[in-house]
């Protein structure tokens, strides 16, 4: 059994053509999940996008691709959630188009069983990534604080590393926590003096 199979996703689904949104409607309420939106115009794509917060958005390619790729501009701009091109024949120079935009993915003239596939694995990947950010955005706070450390104290990054892990111990808060508060600190301190002219105050973490 799939992970979306367990999961009512709530799906926006959007296509210049209503034709084809009510077949695709049919296909993902058939696969036991929620319709929430059915969008033809550009110009409203992104305020229902943005209200509604779907789990995942279906863009079909109906008459113009120029319209399908500014729903799929509208949809990533307003959503935190994948966007998925449907198209009824291959078309490598739409599909790298619509990437630039933001699709995490799509499916050329699928079946049901196919597009619940390709939903479940987009899913997972589009977790993946931002998990993924997630824990780059972590090491790069880490270092910033590292450096702030370094600075203030003339100490070395192993001893730097060493003052955020000994903070975080002894406060019981999260090691990235920790770096946060140092750094936005440092942000809003005035212009420090030089560090010849600043009162010694030992190694002391003060986030």
């Amino acid at each position: 059994m799939t992970e979306s199979e367990n999961k009512h996703l709530r799906v926006l689904i959007a296509n210049e053509r209503r034709d084809r949104l009510e077949v695709l409607a049919r296909v993902v309420s058939g696969l036991g999940h929620d319709v929430i939106a059915r969008e033809i115009y550009v110009k409203e794509v992104g305020a229902v996008t943005a209200r509604e917060r779907p789990d995942v958005a279906l863009v079909g390619l109906g008459l113009s691709s120029d319209h399908a790729l500014d729903l799929i501009s509208e949809i990533v701009r307003e959503a935190f959630c994948p966007v998925i091109a449907l198209l009824s024949a291959r078309d490598p120079n739409y599909v790298r188009e619509a990437a630039k935009r933001g699709v995490f993915a799509y499916v050329v003239d699928g079946t049901p069983e196919e597009l619940e596939s390709a939903i479940d694995i987009t899913l997972q990947r589009f977790a993946e990534y931002h998990s993924l950010q997630g824990a780059f955005g972590r090491r790069a706070l880490i270092e910033q604080a590292k450096g702030v450390l370094m600075e203030r104290h003339a100490i070395a990054a192993d001893r730097a590393f060493d003052l955020l892990r000994e903070r975080s111990q002894n406060t019981g808060r999260k090691l990235v926590d920790v770096a946060e508060a140092i750094v936005d600190s440092h942000l809003l301190l005035p212009g420090q003096a030089p560090a010849s002219e600043q009162p010694a105050d030992g190694e002391r973490v003060r986030p």
